[in-house]
């Protein structure tokens, strides 16, 4: 293997690390976060439950942000761009001969 792949490989591994190290960091401000506006929410006016608004809405964030770092760019990371680039070059190729 040549030196300028390893380097690349190790930096998108690196940045992939960030990427998930960033979401349990979410997940785990969310964890916390929303039991303590469930509390707020029963101490002021439990007849009307508003914390569902901001756990849904958050909740929603934090799944994109899954998809995101788990989804998106398991299908659509630089594997597959590199797979498609391949794809194309070996049709362009055939097509030529």
């Amino acid at each position: 293997m040549d030196n300028s792949y390893q380097i690349e490989a190790y930096s998108r591994a690196k940045k992939k690390v960030e990427e998930i190290k960033g979401f349990y960091w979410h997940l785990a401000v969310y964890v916390v976060v929303i039991p303590v506006i469930i509390f707020i929410n029963y101490k002021t006016s439990w007849e009307f439950k508003w914390f569902w608004f901001s756990t849904i809405g958050w909740g929603i964030g934090l799944l994109g942000h899954a998809f995101s770092v788990f989804w998106i760019n398991g299908i659509f990371g630089k594997n597959w761009e590199e797979r498609k680039i391949q794809q194309f070059m070996e049709e362009d190729k055939s097509k030529s001969e």
